[in-house]
């Protein structure tokens, strides 16, 4: 018997013991609806009358009718994840009286972790790794969206440079390409250099979620490392404006504006702008390659000393980036991003740029269409699309060469690292699909697809007189990735999740057939699949204690950068496979308040094993350095973390985690057909912190001179 029909037969069996008991006595009725504190109806809430057997859930619209006798009672409304409401009633006989509820979400909060159900409680009280970070705590501060990130256990943020340089963001051993980002669920590859995390403010998000390993079905990736999904607020005020301004070291200028208004029909819009700008002259401890210019023009290179170390200023790496994000409705929106970056050196520091530089912008229209109760009862539909056009030019045409004191001399040649001046067009859709059906409160079948069509044109002055050539041929990339899952949620005690995700991957683009890699280019194309599943539970040992475990077959496909390269730093490979994965996660936590005091403690158990890693090289080729991209036979990552927050009341909070990872290289022999043993075999993999660990403290005076005035 389906949970629908079961809970018909229960409201049939109350009607009757109502009956029997009070069949002879003129009945008297409570109704109502019960709805949230954010306006959306609760239904199959359960409504019953205290110390009596009389109850009845609410139907699709949140609605209950509820029979008994005169009397005074006390009326209960309850539902997974909400406080649980009660109200006195009375009723004369014969009466009939409505009483409308509204439940709000059970909410915990502590410092800048939260469990609660409107959001929040969706992330902490899944089966899967995950914890979410309270943006609004951190708004009209300096904070970018990865700066806030590194509070979560687990998470590393890796920063090359100062404002504007490439970051990697660490997830329990995993970076960079491992890990996905997500805009209110909605897929953000190829956003641009611009819209990066550690360029966009922490004011853009309402909060942050983190998933970490196993990844559910819904967001329809392929990443291994984890998700991060950034989550707008999608309820403003009226009429709403926040402004901030910044000033720091290197010349340093950031500063972000957002408004909107929403009327009384329900319509509703909102912009929001930032720009970050700074000289990034900072200081850095380098050797030199000294040159002395004789007086004939030739130049001599005196012997180079690397143990001779000077602290020098950086002098070509300005960047400035400016963004704007419009919303209009709940459905519509779209962003455009420009950004201007100065190349100061190459994949290796010693390799130093005097004019280098490379500029960009891109345009991102979004829609998103959601529909519940699609052609049956509790069948949920969302449907978001998002188109990105992005131009990237790579300019190096100096014919000076530089080194780190700002001294040059002419080449004879152009180019500081390779003569270019070229422009690459970048057109990608992504498309998502997502289907939720509930049966009852307990079952819930989840289906979801998503699509990204990539392509790349790229065109050049170099070999021209004065016009951009076009290259003949284009990088394609065309991915799907389908899953379904199946939730048993029978209490908010404890739920299980079992998954299965379809990977597909279809690439195009030329190969050149040169020893060196360059010139003499065919077409060439590849096609790859593979079938991942997993299986997650939670389970909550006392009330604030919980326990999660999870695993997954999961499976990465290469990137458009590691399939094609960046056309300037970057090489491509095209015939990269996907990466493979048996990920296993186990975490504990524990979060209670002990009245104005909170604690929050987690501990959390993290197993990787990984076939075909790409991992990322440096080389040298014809004097040029550049990074690339290959398959590595066998990783394997091991480690935990842990976290510990403190909060007083509203005025204070202390916390602290500590993490270690220790991703290792687990191919037995060298490459080919050779059975030497690889002399890295168990050895850490390089470039990847093993250990870390941060602390942060923070002071609120609340009500500071005017109500709602708070200092941190």
């Amino acid at each position: 018997m389906s949970n629908k029909y079961f809970l018909v037969f229960l409201a049939f069996l109350f009607s009757v013991s109502v009956y029997s008991q009070h069949g002879r006595h003129r009945s008297s009725l409570i109704s109502g609806r019960v709805m949230s504190t954010e306006k959306e109806v609760v239904d199959f809430a359960t409504v019953y009358l205290k110390g009596t057997n009389q109850g009845c859930y609410t139907d699709e619209k949140g609605i209950y009718h509820l029979k008994t006798t005169a009397g005074e009672y006390t009326l209960v409304v309850s539902a997974i994840g909400y406080q649980t409401v009660e109200k006195k009633v009375k009723l004369a006989k014969g009466e009939r009286i409505k009483v409308n509820v509204t439940i709000a979400p059970a909410v915990k909060e502590l410092g800048e972790v939260l469990v609660t159900t409107s959001g929040v409680s969706r992330v902490n009280q899944s089966a899967f790794n995950a914890v979410a970070i309270d943006a609004k705590k951190l708004h009209n501060s300096t904070q970018t969206l990865a700066g806030a990130l590194t509070k979560v256990p687990g998470v590393k943020l890796r920063e090359s440079g100062g404002v504007g340089s490439d970051m990697q963001l660490y997830i329990d051993g995993f970076s960079g390409k491992h890990v996905k980002i997500f805009i209110d669920g909605i897929p953000q590859e190829g956003a641009g250099a611009a819209f990066d995390l550690n360029n966009v403010p922490i004011n853009f998000a309402d909060r942050i979620e983190v998933y970490k390993g196993v990844v559910p079905v819904g967001f329809g990736t392929d990443a291994i490392g984890g998700v991060v999904n950034i989550v707008t607020n999608k309820q403003p005020g009226k009429w709403f404006m926040d402004a901030s301004y910044s000033y720091g070291s290197f010349n340093t200028h950031k500063s972000y504006v957002r408004f909107g208004q929403t009327f009384k029909n329900g319509f509703m819009y909102e912009v929001n702008a930032f720009q970050n700008f700074s000289d990034n002259d900072y200081y850095v401890d380098t050797y030199v390659r000294e040159f002395e210019i004789k007086e004939d023009g030739s130049v001599r290179f005196p012997p180079l000393d690397k143990n001779k170390i000077y602290h020098l200023k950086r002098f070509n790496d300005q960047y400035h980036n400016e963004a704007v994000i419009g919303k209009i409705g709940l459905a519509l929106s779209f962003n455009y991003s420009h950004f201007y970056k100065e190349i100061q050196t190459g994949v290796y520091q010693d390799v130093v740029f005097g004019e280098k530089f490379r500029k960009g912008h891109s345009l991102v229209p979004s829609l998103e269409y959601y529909k519940k109760n699609l052609l049956v009862k509790n069948l949920d539909l969302l449907l978001t699309a998002n188109y990105n056009h992005n131009i990237t030019n790579n300019v190096d045409t100096a014919s000076r060469a530089y080194n780190w004191r700002g001294d040059f001399y002419e080449k004879g040649s152009r180019g500081e690292q390779s003569y270019q001046n070229s422009e690459s067009k970048n057109r990608n859709w992504n498309g998502t699909l997502k289907m939720n059906y509930h049966i009852g409160q307990a079952h819930t079948f989840t289906f979801s697809h998503v699509i990204s069509d990539f392509e790349r044109t790229s065109r050049s002055t170099i070999g021209a007189s004065s016009k951009f050539t076009d290259f003949s041929i284009p990088k394609i990339t065309r991915k799907n990735v389908s899953g379904l899952s199946y939730r048993l949620m029978p209490s908010d005690r404890w739920n299980v999740s079992a998954f299965a995700k379809y990977y597909r991957q279809y690439n195009k683009g030329p190969v050149s057939q040169n020893t060196d890699g360059i010139g003499n280019y065919i077409n060439l194309s590849n096609t790859a699949s593979a079938l991942g599943y997993g299986a997650a539970g939670t389970y909550f040992i006392w009330k604030d204690l919980q326990v999660k475990l999870s695993y997954e077959k999961a499976f990465r496909l290469p990137t458009t950068d590691e399939l094609f390269g960046d056309e300037d730093l970057e090489a491509g490979k095209m015939n990269l496979k996907p990466e493979k994965s048996d990920n296993v996660n186990l975490s504990f936590s524990y979060n209670h308040q002990f009245g104005k005091h909170g604690l929050y403690a987690e501990a959390g158990l993290i197993y990787r094993d990984t076939k075909d890693y790409i991992k990322r090289g440096l080389d040298v080729l014809g004097g040029t350095s550049y990074g690339y991209y290959e398959n590595h036979g066998h990783v394997r990552t091991k480690g935990y973390n842990l976290s510990l927050l403190y909060s007083f009341s509203h005025w204070f909070d202390i916390g602290g985690t500590f993490n270690s990872i220790d991703t290792r290289d687990y191919e037995k022999f060298l490459a080919g057909s050779s059975l030497q043993e690889s002399m890295h075999y168990k050895v850490r993999m390089p470039n990847l912190p093993y250990r870390y660990a941060n602390i942060n403290a923070n002071f609120y005076w609340n009500d500071l001179f005017v109500k709602g005035n708070v200092l941190s």
